[in-house]
């Protein structure tokens, strides 16, 4: 049986937890990714604002932090899926299905609380991260803003994927060719709301919706976000002076098997426009809350509940 800690949630949040035998999720804010995450706020001394449904669960003693962090690591985690909104549906599912390969999952239609989704990856929700498609009714134009990079896959040939995607009428705004810097071969192309995708030349990999681009105005603040609130790990930092930009890769296994974050720092740049188009990060986990200990600040959820809000 599931366990329902139901909470109001923000515009542009982050989940993190992970894959559970009974699956649980869990949800945080990602207004903590630039800035840092003090060791009280993990140790969940910052009074959160719970249903009766938990209150016994407020009774019990709280671990330390060095203990939370310590079990948040040794956790079974992955991410599960990324969340955003899109103005027409059926024509992005289109645009994943036949220019990108994805396969469509499932769909549901919520009348009551007016939205629909839509399910896609390159696998089953249970062994792969996938994209959560989001329409609000009524609402045909996002704003994407700036904080949002774009989403990586991996395939075997660039070249001929590009060419598939031009030909199906796709929006190809990078040709195929070598990274800036680097030998691994790259293109980006656009769907119809205007998300980019950057298609990475990797053959064999077992997870092919490879990456999420995030942009963070404190880089250092934000790894610390995603190592103790989260239990990711720091799997590569790159700094690039010639073009004014640091990267950081972050997840719960290499980049060549799992979906992973990455971190953008552009120089001198501390905020970007959240815009209202991309929603969140979703991950799973085996144990969201610890019994008798705290969830780093968070509380956990089973399901979305402001689709139909863009937020304030």
């Amino acid at each position: 049986m599931r366990t329902l800690l139901p909470v109001a949630a923000g515009r542009g949040t982050v989940a993190c937890a992970a894959t559970p035998v009974p699956r649980r999720s869990l949800l945080l804010s990602t207004a903590a990714a630039g800035a840092a995450l003090q060791p009280e706020q993990v140790a969940g001394t910052r009074p959160l604002r719970l249903t009766r449904s938990v209150a016994s669960a407020v009774a019990k003693p709280r671990t330390s932090a060095d203990e939370a962090i310590s079990w948040a690591k040794k956790d079974n985690r992955r991410l599960l899926h990324v969340v955003y909104r899109v103005g027409d549906l059926d024509k992005t599912i289109k645009f994943y299905t036949e220019c990108l390969g994805m396969k469509l999952l499932r769909k549901r239609d919520i009348p009551e609380e007016k939205y629909s989704n839509a399910f896609l990856g390159y696998g089953p929700e249970e062994s792969h991260f996938v994209v959560e498609l989001t329409y609000n009714y009524g609402v045909d134009k996002y704003d994407i803003g700036e904080g949002f990079g774009h989403f990586g896959i991996a395939v075997e040939d660039v070249a001929k994927t590009v060419e598939l995607i031009r030909a199906k009428a796709g929006k190809v705004i990078r040709e195929a060719g070598p990274v800036k810097g680097g030998e691994t071969v790259i293109a980006f192309v656009e769907d119809p709301d205007g998300y980019k995708f950057e298609i990475i030349e990797r053959p064999g990999t077992p997870e092919p919706l490879c990456q999420v681009m995030l942009r963070v105005g404190d880089l250092d603040r934000a790894i610390s976000f995603y190592e103790k609130a989260c239990g990711m790990e720091l799997l590569r930092k790159r700094d690039s002076p010639e073009y004014k930009y640091t990267v950081a890769m972050m997840g719960y296994g290499p980049e060549d098997k799992d979906a992973v974050l990455e971190l953008t720092y552009n120089y001198g740049v501390t905020e970007y426009a959240k815009g209202n188009a991309y929603a969140q990060d979703r991950g799973g986990g085996e144990a969201v809350r610890r019994p008798g200990g705290a969830g780093a600040g968070a509380l956990a959820r089973d399901q979305h509940q402001d689709h139909s809000h863009p937020g304030p």
